[in-house]
Order: C-alpha cells, then structure tokens, then sequence
C-alpha cells in the first residue's frame, strides 16, 4: 500500500500563508531543500487541493524563467513530469492535470494508494488535508516551522471533530533555523483476541 505524505510549511504561530494568502516567507535554505527533495524521490504522484493547485501551476510551468536559485532548478522539473491530483469539486483540470478528484474522498484516495507505484504527495495546503487526516489517509506528516509569526491566516489545520494522535519519528533543525517534525498517526491498540 502506497503512503500519503503531507508535507508543508507553517509560521510559528501556526498559519501556513499570511492573512493576505502571502507565501512570500519560507526560506528555502540548502537543508530545507535537501528535505523536500528526499520526499520527492520517495514519490511518483503530487496532490493539491485547489488553493495550493492554482499558485503552483500559475508559478511552476515557467518557474526558471522568474526565478533563479538551485530549489527551483530541482523541483521545477519534477513538478512538470509527475503526475499531478487535484482536489475540487467544480475545477474541470487543465493541461498541467492528470486527475481531478471530487467525489467521495474516503473511497478515492484509498483506491489510489491501492495501486502500484511509489507513494504519494500532499504539498501544503490545510482543509483538504485536516479532512484526509480526519479519515485516517494520512500516513506522515512532515511539518516545517519556520522562525515567524504571520498574526492570521489559513491555519496548519483547522479544527474538526476528531482527535487522532500522532506519534514523534524525527526532529530536523535546517539551515540552523527551521524545524521540521516528522510525525506519524499513532496505531489503534490491539486488542487480546484471548481476553
């Protein structure tokens, strides 16, 4: 069974994009970029919700032209030649979408990690992925505090009714100023079949 990776960004005080959606403050550092690049070789699928989809495919297709610096030479290759899911129920896709997902998400996304291939990938993003944690999708959580606050925005993830512990894989300090915490859900109890 393929695993679901959710991999983001977030402020110190929990927002992953500034109360304008500004995503202007990441620093992506040699080791912050060492870490998404050794996600991205463990992957041969990216998913987005809509949000996170349109300020990618409105940056990446042409990223080396607007931007110059070694993250972007890496990734902006792998993003065009993955295959990319997007999450919406009303976008029809484009040119740069090899699947749209809008129905029953419980039933999708475990047929998708059903099939074979590497595993999957969810870049940033809050609602989509508090509800794929809500049902119990996610397989890692690799979260990356950077050294600010932004005072509002879309949080890490919003509230919902469900509380799913998480247990503690690794903690990496990058660049000598981001910390990034892979986490994992923590398995229901067994229980005795003799008792």
């Amino acid at each position: 069974m393929r695993k679901l990776i959710y991999w983001v960004h977030s402020s110190i005080d929990g927002y992953i994009d500034g109360p304008n959606g500004e995503f202007d403050w990441p620093v992506m550092g040699p080791e912050l970029i060492a870490y998404s690049d050794a996600l991205d070789r463990r992957v041969d699928t990216l998913l987005f919700g809509r949000p996170v989809w349109e300020m990618m495919v409105g940056f990446w297709p042409k990223a080396e032209s607007v931007r110059d610096d070694p993250h972007t030479a890496a990734f902006a290759p792998f993003w065009r030649a993955t295959p990319k899911i997007v999450f919406s129920h009303d976008y029809p896709g484009d040119e740069w979408t090899s699947q749209v997902i809008g129905g029953d998400l419980a039933e999708q996304v475990t047929e998708l990690k059903s099939r074979p291939g590497q595993d999957l990938l969810l870049t940033g993003g809050s609602a989509l992925a508090a509800t794929l944690a809500d049902l119990g999708l996610i397989d890692e959580f690799h979260i990356a505090v950077h050294p600010l606050t932004l005072g509002a925005g879309r949080p890490l993830l919003p509230p919902t009714n469900t509380r799913r512990p998480l247990h503690h894989i690794t903690t990496t300090l990058a660049d000598a100023q981001i910390v990034i915490t892979h986490y994992q859900p923590t398995p229901p109890p067994t229980t005795d079949p003799t008792t």
